[in-house]
């Protein structure tokens, strides 16, 4: 009997397998199947999913993390005080501070809390750096909480776990919550956390060696997040004449505008690079670049040329996309991410070293070792538009170049107004801990401006920027672990832009595609132009169902998109069809019910509603 299978009888033995009656859709791949109307939970998915998450438990662990465990049924208090006796870490279960709201919110400063039974008791005085919960089931604002504030959950999930809690959870862990499957849950973290602290024991110099560069790599983030910018209104920015054209020219010869080519579209079930879609009148993102690109050159007379970075695993499938571009005028080279200086233009020879994950700094370094900084320079090129991100409503802005150059800015970043703040009139100063990175879109709200991830770089600057030294070694820079932005803090002169909220259109899911698909934009030259029909300034909100979740399934299921001029919010849930010539207007909500196949008849118009059946339209 091998090791494998001994494990697996120990989990079946503790009924882990044993679901509910209900099985959400998104929970279906971790299930077996169904005996006696209950779900069966794959053991070998289970097993996965824990050693996934001891794994990440260990490794923070080494790094002298701080755990919170968090046990919400009170037959299980035995089980939980035994672990965290021996573990040496917090647990908020026996005094029940986890149904205190703000519990994790509020935990940056000193504070007690009154229980039922009139007793004082401390919270914590800092954050974890990870909280594991079982019983997830009950009610609880404490995974919510987590999730703004970025702090990782392992959770045990079953069957009949919402969807809204479910992704919410970095480390599920699917398995019935019974007392013996806990124990052997907990008893299994335990050994995690005490094997981890045995080897920092027997390592002690190890470890504090390891300790002063954590130090400082949290200083250094403290420190970005108060680095203060100046940004500054679109409007207050001096317009180029459109009669000089031949000096609107002169300006567009000093550009060269660069784009990543590193979100893969995995998430919606496309294997090319996210720019590869069709997003509208049968465009991709690659063609409304491009496009702009032409358009910009044929207006003017210049040469604006278009970089292409692309990671590792999507550089063959993005040069296969360029291949429809061969007859194209403007003038395309490709990238391949590397950190050696093998890297060069399309056609060279490319590393196969390992690869890092693309920040600004990786750019950076690849036009350093690959010539192509020096190349650009030498052409007269003076400025790169670095577009980092799939964000659809990009639009090449000679007005936005005038003005860095005109003062002489080293970087400057495209940010727009969250819904939470209002519009900037005047010049303003920013912190960058308030300018939103995050492409979630729950948490946007709760910062005053969003990244929309474009960039405008002096070449010069770069060149500056980086060590040539550095580079002769095949060794990261510097900057190399340092997250998306903090580049920005090497540079002297940094401002940002204010631009209208119309030029941020991410394009993160399906729901967005309907969007963009919509009667909402069309296309004009590379821009896509909002449909002066709706008065409302707020785009729809979108929410499509896991049925929806891939490009595939999105497709097969709209006939036809619908028409969504005066709609303002769409949720769909379930089996759902939608015909041709359907028109959606106000809340419109559509949860077909389990096991029912509904179907939107063609040219009804819908408004206002809540549909679950046939009857319902």
């Amino acid at each position: 009997m091998t090791i494998h299978s001994i494990v697996i009888q120990k989990l079946l033995s503790t009924n882990a397998q044993v679901g509910r009656r209900v099985a959400a859709h998104h929970f279906k791949v971790y299930t077996y199947g169904f005996r006696n109307k209950m779900a069966i939970i794959d053991s070998d998915k289970t097993l996965i999913c824990m050693r996934s998450a001891c794994n990440f438990m260990a490794s923070l662990a080494r790094e002298n993390g701080r755990f919170m465990f968090i046990n919400t049924n009170p037959l299980l208090d035995d089980i939980f005080d035994l672990m965290t006796k021996k573990v040496g870490s917090y647990s908020p279960s026996t005094n029940a501070l986890w149904r205190t709201g703000g519990f994790l919110t509020n935990s940056y400063s000193p504070k007690k809390f009154r229980s039922r039974n009139k007793k004082l008791v401390f919270g914590p005085t800092q954050p974890p750096d990870c909280i594991v919960i079982v019983d997830t089931d009950r009610k609880s604002s404490v995974i919510n909480e987590a999730f703004k504030l970025q702090i990782p959950v392992v959770a045990l999930v079953d069957s009949a776990m919402p969807l809204d809690v479910y992704n919410r959870i970095a480390y599920p862990v699917p398995a019935n919550d019974s007392v013996q499957f806990v124990y052997l849950f907990c008893n299994l973290i335990t050994k995690t956390l005490l094997r981890e602290k045995s080897k920092a024991a027997a390592n002690p110099k190890i470890d504090a060696r390891e300790e002063a560069p954590r130090k400082d790599k949290a200083k250094s983030k403290s420190d970005l997040a108060n680095v203060g910018i100046t940004v500054v209104p679109y409007a207050s920015l001096a317009p180029l004449p459109e009669q000089d054209i031949e000096e609107t020219k002169k300006l567009l010869d000093k550009l060269v505008v660069l784009k990543f080519n590193g979100a893969p579209a995995r998430n919606m079930g496309f294997e090319g690079p996210k720019s590869a879609i069709d997003i509208s009148d049968g465009l991709t993102f690659m063609d409304l670049i491009i496009n702009q690109i032409e358009t910009i050159n044929s207006k003017y007379g210049c040469r604006v040329p278009l970089l292409l970075f692309n990671k590792d695993d999507l550089h063959d499938s993005s040069r296969k996309v360029l291949e429809k571009y061969s007859k194209s005028s403007v003038e395309v080279h490709t990238f391949k991410q590397g950190d050696g200086p093998e890297l060069k233009l399309s056609g060279g020879h490319y590393s196969k070293e390992e690869v890092h994950p693309v920040d600004d700094v990786d750019v950076f370094r690849s036009l350093m070792t690959g010539g192509t900084l020096d190349s650009l320079l030498s052409q007269g090129k003076e400025y790169i538009l670095v577009l980092k991100s799939d964000n659809v409503a990009t639009i090449i802005d000679p007005n936005i170049l005038n003005h860095l150059m005109i003062n002489d800015i080293e970087y400057c970043m495209e940010v727009t107004p969250s819904h939470s703040f209002n519009l900037i009139l005047t010049s303003m100063n920013f912190k960058l801990r308030e300018i939103a990175q995050n492409q979630d879109k729950h948490l946007k709200d709760s910062f005053k401006l969003i990244d929309t991830t474009n960039m405008w770089v002096s070449l010069r600057a770069i060149k500056k920027f980086v060590d040539p030294d550095e580079l002769k070694h095949k060794k990261p820079s510097v900057l190399k672990d340092t997250a998306a932005g903090q580049a920005i803090q090497c540079f002297d002169n940094v401002i940002g832009v204010s631009v209208p909220e119309s030029r941020f259109l991410p394009l993160d899911a399906t729901s967005d595609l309907l969007l963009l698909q919509s009667d909402l934009y069309t296309c004009r030259e590379g821009v896509l132009t909002r449909n002066p029909a709706r008065t409302n300034p707020l785009n729809p909100v979108i929410d499509l169902g896991p049925e929806f979740e891939k490009v595939g399934d999105f497709q097969s299921r709209f006939r036809s998109i619908p028409s969504i001029i005066e709609l303002d919010s769409l949720m769909v849930r379930g089996d759902v069809w939608f015909g041709t010539n359907i028109t959606l207007k106000g809340q419109v909500t559509i949860a077909a019910k389990p096991g029912l196949k509904l179907e939107i008849p063609d040219g009804v118009i819908i408004e206002n509603k809540e549909i679950n059946d046939p009857a319902d339209i």
